[in-house]
């Protein structure tokens, strides 16, 4: 016969254990979500080592931020953002697999989803073949441009990027460790410091946006003196002690 005092004992060690068994059927879920098997698996063969790598670094960076890869996709390769987002999270694409198609559809004129259905057909040749097959030739200069273009969208990610030796000419300054303490580069500017967006930007010193601005002070008379400014209205400037500042006003 089974007492009130069985009962009390057995009841928290049967909770205890329940407790057990549901952990550990969480970490083992959590094991496998964090291993996250892709559907092709993980093997580029792009024909090139530093590409094969920077792609297996875009795996971890679009698994733990999706938003900004997802975006950088849609933005500066032009796909659209439901294949994007439907290759990473329903079909199971790596996100090197991702960047890597819609890069090469951008570099041939293509959608991306034209790319994307190609590789899924044809991703056991791997990379290099395809790419090949679609017109882009590991080693050629379609090839090189296309590397290139790795580099700006790190920047952007503010991202460190180790340069090979193929690229290291095309970025001077940039060394072999990343991109100047992980800031980014803005497309187009000098040694590292952001171009004014202005059309006729002067080398450091805003400019008046007037039509006809001065050196100095500005005046008000066509006709001034040497010093006292007229009356009448103009745009000409003096001459005299009253205008003293040439481009220190």
């Amino acid at each position: 016969m089974t007492t009130r005092t069985d009962r009390s004992i057995r009841s928290p060690l049967r909770t205890r254990l329940l407790a057990i068994a549901l952990g550990l059927a969480a970490a083992t879920g959590a094991g496998s979500v964090a291993a996250q098997d892709y559907v092709f698996g993980w093997n580029p063969r792009s024909g090139d080592v530093w590409v094969d790598n920077t792609l297996g670094d875009m795996n971890r960076y679009g698994s733990r931020y999706r938003d900004p890869f997802v975006d950088e996709l849609v933005r500066y390769h032009g796909a659209p953002r439901d294949l994007v987002t439907d290759l990473l999270n329903t079909r199971r694409w790596a996100p090197g697999d991702v960047y890597y198609a819609c890069a090469l559809a951008s570099a041939l004129g293509r959608p991306c989803r034209y790319v994307a259905d190609y590789w899924e057909r044809n991703h056991g040749k791997g990379w290099g073949v395809v790419a090949q097959e679609l017109g882009i030739k590991p080693g050629s200069a379609e090839f090189h441009r296309l590397k290139r273009g790795f580099v700006p969208t790190y920047d952007r990610w503010s991202r460190p990027i180790t340069l090979d030796a193929d690229l290291r000419d095309d970025f001077p300054g940039r060394g072999n460790g990343g991109n100047r303490g992980g800031k980014p580069v803005t497309a187009g500017a000098g040694k590292g410091k952001p171009v004014s967006a202005g059309p006729t930007a002067g080398k450091g010193k805003a400019t008046s946006t007037g039509p006809a601005a001065g050196k100095g002070k500005p005046t008000t008379s066509p006709a001034s003196g040497k010093g006292k400014p007229a009356t009448t209205g103009g745009k000409a400037q003096g001459q005299g002690k009253g205008n003293k500042g040439n481009g220190k006003g």
